[in-house]
């Protein structure tokens, strides 16, 4: 087992920098297209060997140094009780949004094994065939309540807002039901075999500072404090973080996973040598020439160097459209160039 992704995350001596990237099992792959092409997302995402095919695929492709089970953040919000339907042009969509204190009470907080049992049969087979760890993910709480509150995505998350400020109790119940489930989701992960979790908070950028620390900040604490007590490293992942670092410094996990908006020598600086940093490539640059790519890899190994650990990855998740020689371009000149002798 190459455990060099897990020593990262720990801030103990590597000999390079250990590189994966979200969202690395799907579409800019062919190889992903083939098998997608035979069953709709849903069905993949609830079909072990399948599930599992597709997560083992970039890994002798890309050379990466850790596996992301393949799966999606909304899978835990439908066993909570919502009907979930995904749309290739306009996304996933959730039936009867929670608006009411009757839909936050018709929410259950769900037992993995009985509701999501795929998830946890995916997990063993991958543990059974990977020779590096694999990382279980679920949304963080603030980030599954506004799909759970809008009804799926949003521009300028309505809804959402206004139950948080016109009737912050109710809120308060819906985000305390969610964290209890992405806690018993993830413990459930990390017991079938996971190595490491990663939450993911991909709109606490939308939050001004002041909403993001009283409202949002105490349940993400609880769900990384109640993982804590298991022996695997906790990624939180924070997208659009630059104004929400003085606060996330304080969330306990083992990693911050940092957006490609913030200069990585300022978050280095910022959170300290408390935390691992993992990213923080702007996916886009994979559009770049090769020299292109190389140089924006190299500037961010350099930045990174002060943080405790660095795990490299890209800002965000990984494009469909992206050329997959590029992607391996970058992992070559990670590997290359994080070299620690």
């Amino acid at each position: 087992m190459n455990d060099t992704f897990l020593r990262a995350c720990r801030g103990e001596k590597t000999d390079y920098t250990p590189v994966w990237l979200m969202r690395q099992a799907g579409r800019y792959m062919k190889e992903y297209q083939e098998v997608r092409a035979k069953v709709d997302f849903l069905t993949l995402c609830k079909t072990p060997e399948l599930a599992a095919k597709v997560t083992l695929q970039p890994i002798d492709i890309l050379g990466v140094d850790a596996a992301i089970l393949f799966s999606d953040i909304l899978i835990a919000v439908e066993a909570m009780g919502m009907p979930l339907e995904f749309h290739d042009k306009k996304g996933p969509i959730l039936g009867d949004p929670v608006r009411t204190k009757a839909g936050v009470d018709r929410l259950a907080i769900p037992d993995t094994e009985d509701s999501m049992p795929f998830v946890l049969e995916t997990i063993r087979i991958l543990r059974r065939e990977l020779t590096v760890p694999l990382i279980g993910f679920s949304g963080a709480p603030w980030t599954l309540a506004t799909y759970i509150i809008e009804g799926g995505s949003s521009k300028n998350f309505l809804h959402t807002k206004k139950m948080m400020y016109q009737n912050p109790g109710l809120f308060t119940a819906l985000m305390e039901k969610i964290t209890a489930t992405v806690i018993e989701y993830l413990s459930a992960q990390i017991a079938a075999g996971a190595q490491a979790v990663q939450l993911f908070d991909s709109w606490a950028g939308i939050l001004t500072p002041y909403d993001y620390e009283k409202t949002i900040f105490p349940h993400v604490k609880a769900a990384i404090k109640a993982l804590k007590k298991y022996d695997v490293p906790v990624i939180y992942f924070v997208n659009d973080c630059a104004g929400l670092l003085d606060v996330v410094k304080k969330c306990g996990a083992d990693v911050i996973g940092i957006d490609w908006r913030v200069d990585m020598a300022r978050a280095a600086k910022k959170l300290g040598k408390k935390y691992s940093l993992q990213g923080n490539l702007d996916p886009l640059v994979l559009f770049a020439a090769k020299e292109h790519i190389e140089d924006r890899v190299k500037d961010i190994l350099f930045k990174a160097e002060p943080a405790r650990g660095h795990i490299f990855n890209l800002g965000h998740g990984i494009l469909p459209e992206t050329p997959v020689e590029s992607a391996i371009t970058m992992v070559e000149a990670v590997h290359r160039y994080g070299r620690n002798d």
